[in-house]
């Protein structure tokens, strides 16, 4: 098979080597517009069953991201001057950049030819010299734009303003911090994705952004403004700007997947907020649903139309529960008033997907305090 990709993110350069892992005669070419050692944002986060689904597809890969891993058992929620963890969760967090280099070198082993640097100006050309084209490029999709008669997307924005940040301070385990200010309620999500750096993504309502003023600020006064709002969870570490601006959320869905040999993967296809941490898990289960079809024997357009058959369902129960997820941190001013267990078993709750049983095999400890609080707490009431 001939194979365009256009789009050098994980998505796109990891269907790329496993297509030529699993086939040395296929010719796979990865077009992506920025240099090798650019990449957005800081670290990503795995779950424990995306690693299971990464060391089937490609042990090699797999092993070296693996050793590149920072890992946690634990989540911590922090309100005012209380701190509560939930352990028994599995997560391991890595750079992107990391990332994405790993899965370059692995391509380039493979003979995958990347093309970086390269600006696709024409979609449908690329598409018409090729069996297959992949548009793996982002959350501002060409490949998709050009074909939106068939796929007709769907685009809707978050009411939150979120910035991604990173800093020298160490969260071991992902911690969601949430302080009122003046201004409003922040709320920060974080965790270390190497020795020493961790993410630390801020977000805030509309409301809460504007009587702040981070429209007038430079990238240094917004880095300082918010770093003294969670001075007491940075430790005196500054905020580390990498392209960090504030945008809304973009929820993509495309009501169809594919056009004839063209097909979108990863962000270019669907998101989910970054609340529940399962972006770059969906892109890269994404490849390996796609390849697992063509490496049965499917051609082409039976490739693709299972592909939206059976993968569809599952990417729409993500987005569910991330939309629950993404309304309570846009009515997190809603929660703040609780006490900190009410307000911590709220918040893992939030989505759904986790439920109070399911936490308590998770973290027995943790329901039994949570338990041990209401009774107390009823006590009180009565008395």
């Amino acid at each position: 098979m001939e194979i365009n990709i256009i789009g050098g993110g994980p998505a796109g350069l990891y269907f790329a080597l496993l297509m030529k892992r699993h086939d040395a005669s296929h010719r796979v070419t990865v077009f992506e517009r920025n240099p090798p050692d650019a990449t957005f944002g800081w670290g990503v986060v795995f779950s424990g069953r995306t690693l299971s689904n990464l060391r089937e597809a490609d042990a090699v890969s797999y092993q070296r991201i693996a050793e590149s891993f920072e890992t946690w058992d634990n989540v911590d929620v922090v309100l005012r001057d209380r701190r509560v963890s939930i352990r028994g969760n599995h997560f391991s967090g890595i750079a992107r950049l990391r990332l994405l280099n790993i899965l370059q070198e692995r391509c380039a082993e493979l003979g995958v030819g990347l093309r970086f640097r390269t600006e696709v100006e024409d979609a449908r050309a690329l598409a018409a010299d090729c069996d297959l084209l992949v548009g793996a490029d982002g959350v501002g999709s060409l490949v998709r734009e050009r074909y939106a008669e068939t796929f007709r997307p769907v685009l809707g924005a978050g009411r939150n303003k979120y910035i991604w940040y990173g800093t020298r301070r160490l969260f071991h385990g992902l911690t969601l911090t949430f302080r009122e200010a003046d201004a409003g309620v922040f709320a920060a999500h974080s965790y270390k994705f190497s020795p020493d750096t961790s993410t630390f993504i801020v977000e805030c309502d509309e409301e809460t952004w504007a009587r702040a003023g981070f429209a007038r600020m430079t990238d240094e006064e917004t880095r300082v403004h918010l770093a003294g709002i969670f001075a007491e969870d940075l430790g005196g570490h500054e905020l580390l700007s990498n392209n960090s601006r504030w945008i809304n959320f973009l929820l993509v869905k495309n009501q169809r997947w594919s056009h004839q040999n063209v097909v979108l993967l990863g962000d270019a296809l669907h998101t989910a907020h970054f609340s529940i941490g399962s972006g770059t898990k969906l892109a890269l289960e994404d490849s390996i649903a796609l390849f697992q079809l063509f490496a049965a024997g499917r051609d082409a357009p039976a490739a693709l139309a299972e592909f939206e058959r059976a993968r569809k369902p599952v990417i729409e129960e993500y987005q569910q529960a991330a939309h629950e997820s993404r309304l309570w941190f846009e009515n997190a001013r809603d929660y703040v008033h609780l006490p900190p267990p009410e307000f911590a078993l709220s918040l893992m709750t939030r989505s759904k997907r986790v439920t109070y049983e399911s936490l308590r095999r998770r973290d027995p400890a943790f329901i039994a305090e949570y338990e041990s609080y209401l009774g107390e707490k009823g006590k009180r009431t009565k008395g």
